[in-house]
């Protein structure tokens, strides 16, 4: 592939981003937009950040929706409204998600605050994939979407289940997705990252990136090198794009090695 059209990879492909205006979404936007999408949709509840990075980026490339994914006809407004814009709907990044400063066990599971984070990680997620799905079939669209899981969707855990539980959730959803939209020619994909610095990381654990970067180092096996968000939005662009023609119901782990250690 030449150099040329590496920067086009997307040309003239309409994508929307849940969860865009901060961490892996925001550079996920930024990386479609330079990648020659026609036009990125922004979907956060965070106003001000999301409209800032849309600014930046160019209103010519890339707009901001408010968008709660627990709300399902916010989710569908925003998909209707960017068919309606643009004439079609290719990729679907749902890459909004949440995680709760709890340190959930088995034994003393809060079932209110794992509903909470459910009705984003998983209700959220689905919610996206459906409505994305149907524009795709009604506009027949081999389209691509890709859904932010986690390393945390391949192991279990004593602590923090209901977010595990939540991941292991969006690879259920994947795969049986895949099957489901496949016969229409769309793609559905997850890409599974280990930890790393995002904003939402550095409010949960209360350090800044230097120290987040610190205590999640020694979970990759690539020495010397550390996890950033270019890396995962890298791997959505390949998912995205016609690169991953055949690619479909697949876990790109994001991990350094760490699931393999």
């Amino acid at each position: 592939m030449s150099g040329a059209t590496c920067q086009r990879r997307l040309e003239g492909k309409v994508a929307i981003v849940t969860g865009g205006a901060s961490g892996i979404g925001e550079t996920t936007s930024r990386l479609f937009a330079d990648r020659g999408a026609l036009a990125v949709v922004i979907a956060d509840i965070q106003v001000e950040q999301g409209e800032r990075v849309a600014a930046s980026i160019g209103h010519g490339r890339c707009t901001f929706m408010h968008c709660d994914v627990t709300n399902e006809d916010q989710v569908k407004s925003v998909v209707d409204s960017t068919v309606q814009k643009y004439g079609h709907l290719d990729i679907m990044f749902s890459n909004a998600a949440g995680v709760v400063n709890r340190n959930q066990g088995i034994l003393d599971l809060d079932l209110h605050a794992l509903d909470d984070l459910f009705a984003v990680n998983v209700r959220g997620m689905a919610v996206c994939v459906k409505h994305a799905g149907r524009v795709m079939v009604d506009g027949g669209v081999k389209g691509s979407i890709v859904c932010t899981g986690s390393a945390a969707a391949s192991v279990g855990g004593e602590t923090h289940i209901d977010y595990i539980m939540s991941k292991h959730a969006v690879l259920g959803l994947v795969r049986s997705a895949c099957r489901g939209l496949g016969k229409y020619g769309i793609r559905v994909n997850c890409v599974s990252p280990s930890a790393l610095v995002t904003p939402m990381m550095c409010n949960l654990l209360e350090l800044d990136e230097e120290g987040v970067e610190n205590a999640y180092s020694h979970r990759s096996s690539l020495e010397g090198r550390v996890l950033k968000a270019s890396n995962v939005a890298d791997a959505v662009l390949f998912l995205a794009s016609d690169e991953s023609a055949f690619v479909s119901g697949h876990n790109l782990a994001v991990d350094g090695g760490y699931l393999n250690r």
